[in-house]
Parts: C-alpha cells; sequence; structure tokens
C-alpha cells in the first residue's frame, strides 16, 4: 500500500457514499492511572479500562461500521474486541500503522521521574515534545505512520461501503488528527482521554471531486455528565 503525501480533501474524492471515520482511543492501564508514559510497552487494560471500552461500544450499538482497525499493542486490540462484541461490529483486523509512538528513554516512567533522570531531555521535552527526547521516534515518522493509517483506513471504507472505527494510542492520534490539517509537527497538542471519540465525516461532491471533510468529534466521551477534558498523557 502506497503512503499518501497528503490527507486532505482530494485524497478522500474516491469514496462514493458518505462515511464517517471514527478514531478512539483504548481503553485505561495502570500505567495510564499512574500517568506513566507507556510507548511500546504491551500494558494490558485495567478493570476500568475494559468498563470504559464497554460503555463506548454503546454509542456505536446503531453506527454503520462495516469494518474495525487497531493496534497491534493488547491494550488497543483488546479494546477494539470489546467494542466489537458488545456493539455487534465485525471482528477487528490488526494495522500496524496504528501502533503508538515509541517514547524511548522514557518509556515505563512517570513525567516526575523522566525529569529526574533525564533533566535535559525533559526540557525540551516541555515544547519539543518527543521530538525532544533523544532515542524517541521522530515526528517525521509518527506522520508517516498517520498518513498509512489513513490509506488503511480509506481502503477499508471502499471495500466495504461502510463506515470505519479504528483503535490506536494518544500520540499516534494526535498525528492521525493533524495530518488531516498539513501539520507535521507536535504543536498544539489535543487531550486524548482514553476511549474518547474522534469522528471524520466525509461527503463526497461528486464524481472525482475534492471531498467535504468535517471533524465532528474531538475527544468526546459519551456520558460523562461533567464534560472532562482529560490530559494528554
Amino acid at each position: 500500500m502506497s503512503v499518501p503525501n497528503r490527507i486532505d480533501p482530494e485524497f478522500f474524492a474516491g469514496l462514493e457514499r458518505a462515511t464517517s471515520f471514527y478514531i478512539i482511543r483504548h481503553g485505561e492501564t495502570t500505567s495510564n492511572e499512574q500517568r506513566r508514559v507507556q510507548g511500546l510497552i504491551d500494558a494490558p487494560l485495567n478493570e476500568r479500562g475494559r468498563a470504559q471500552a464497554a460503555a463506548v461500544a454503546q454509542w456505536f450499538r446503531e453506527k454503520p461500521i462495516r469494518r474495525v482497525l487497531c493496534s497491534p499493542l493488547s491494550r488497543a486490540s483488546e479494546s477494539a474486541a470489546i467494542l466489537a462484541r458488545e456493539a455487534g461490529l465485525p471482528e477487528p483486523v490488526v494495522e500496524p500503522a496504528l501502533m503508538e509512538v515509541d517514547t524511548g528513554r522514557f518509556s515505563g516512567l512517570t513525567l516526575d521521574e523522566a525529569r529526574q533522570r533525564y533533566p535535559v531531555d525533559y526540557e525540551r521535552f516541555a515544547w519539543m515534545s518527543w521530538d525532544g527526547v533523544e532515542d524517541a521516534e521522530r515526528a517525521e515518522s509518527i506522520a508517516l505512520r498517520a498518513r498509512a493509517s489513513w490509506a488503511a483506513l480509506k481502503t477499508a471504507a471502499a471495500e466495504s461501503g461502510g463506515d470505519v472505527l479504528a483503535v490506536s494510542h494518544g500520540g499516534t492520534m494526535q498525528f492521525i488528527v493533524r495530518v488531516t490539517f498539513g501539520c507535521s509537527t507536535w504543536m498544539p497538542l489535543l487531550s486524548t482521554g482514553n476511549c474518547g471519540i474522534f469522528e471524520l465525516s466525509v461527503q463526497p461532491t461528486g464524481a472525482g471531486r475534492p471531498a467535504y471533510l468535517h471533524w465532528k468529534h474531538i475527544n468526546l466521551v459519551p456520558g460523562d455528565p461533567e464534560g472532562r477534558v482529560p490530559p494528554v498523557f
């Protein structure tokens, strides 16, 4: 599968029907609860994370989703499996491009611990995000994976003739959203709550014409009566 240069209205021109792409973050893990950086560490969901996935599945019950994609990390694949089971959706298919950001030497640490162990990296991290951490994945690589994710999502929509759901991670989702605005750098950051929903609506405007794009939901957490905006990590 070739990776597109841009995720813009022309990229979606080939879709023949109105399509919603739902991108959600996995449910909570113990590391999330402890505010500990996970990166590529394969942490499972905790009980609250499983409950979050089951709860958000109710929001998807009436949605015409034909394909479910997920990161290979267990916190995402388990979230996707719970969603599919509880909402009656197709069995999830692993898409490697949806993998989380490699957070390098900060992996497994809280941010306080990272600040104490790697003060120079932490100082850069405050304004460069993971580009400031010496051995973490760079924005260029993440943006490339984000565009590859969109290529997989668009293919899934075109093949199935329906809406698509993808379960990914907070860091990667930053770029899945921002590449649709032509942005390939970290700032400003988006809040991505556990099981927060991001929905891109794509409306065809005629054969071969650029599509109309609308981010309908940004970090929607259904059923949260307080409308809380959770932290980025």
